[in-house]
């Protein structure tokens, strides 16, 4: 969707739709809650696969031309 985006994510673990309980390797956690992090919003597609939408420049809000951002949690092969 073309929402707004406001802020960045924070230590946000992404979990598969109607997964309940604790998260477990290779549930990722993006994190962009720094200087010059630009990550808004992450939707988990399938295991491999996940939509991410990077903020714009606050200098600049029509372009999209880097990123920074953190993952952690990652599974080998993953």
């Amino acid at each position: 969707s073309d929402d707004i985006i406001a802020g960045n994510v924070s230590k946000y673990i992404v979990l598969p739709a109607g997964y309940c309980g604790q998260p477990k390797k290779g549930h990722l956690i993006f994190d962009a809650c720094f200087e010059s992090g630009n990550l808004g919003r992450v939707d988990h597609i399938t295991e491999f696969e996940y939509d991410l939408f990077i903020r714009p420049d606050t200098c600049n809000p029509r372009f999209r031309v880097w990123f920074n951002f953190t993952v952690e949690n990652v599974k080998e092969s993953q």
